[in-house]
């Protein structure tokens, strides 16, 4: 009979531990106010981000499990233009590189590249600038 090897856990969703350096960096960027709607959970939020950037898919089809795609939206872009999610990036990373199982030799970075539309400016004519024409202008 085959062993089985016990899979490590992945980071589809933080941790506890982990949800406990990180829940401070969020509550002191973007404290709580008295009055007003309820906030979201960010702790689901957080998830929905990570799910988001382990999965590559476009933000629309986030499960609804994680929240709003659009509130998801709105804090990842609230976190970065305050540097908070650097930080929590920050702090994923130690913890993946903790569980030993980064081999960060083999890691390299993806793009999406596509063709221009309609073969790009040499095969489609080039929209004149409003006001001038071939007579004025040129």
């Amino acid at each position: 009979m085959v062993k089985r090897r016990q899979r490590l856990p992945t980071l589809w969703e933080v941790p506890d531990d982990l949800w406990e350096h990180i829940e401070p960096l969020l509550l002191k960027t973007h404290p709580s106010k008295a009055t007003g709607r309820k906030r979201v959970d960010l702790r689901r939020v957080l998830d929905g981000i990570i799910f988001r950037l382990r999965t590559g898919c476009q933000w629309n089809p986030i499960t609804r499990v994680y929240g709003s795609d659009r509130t998801i939206h709105r804090y990842f872009q609230l976190w970065c233009q305050s540097g908070v999610f650097e930080q929590i990036w920050a702090l994923l990373v130690a913890a993946c590189d903790e569980l030993g199982q980064v081999h960060w030799k083999w890691q390299a970075a993806d793009a999406a590249l596509g063709k221009a539309r309609f073969g790009g400016a040499l095969s489609a004519p080039t929209p004149p600038i409003a006001g001038k024409t071939a007579q004025n202008g040129a």
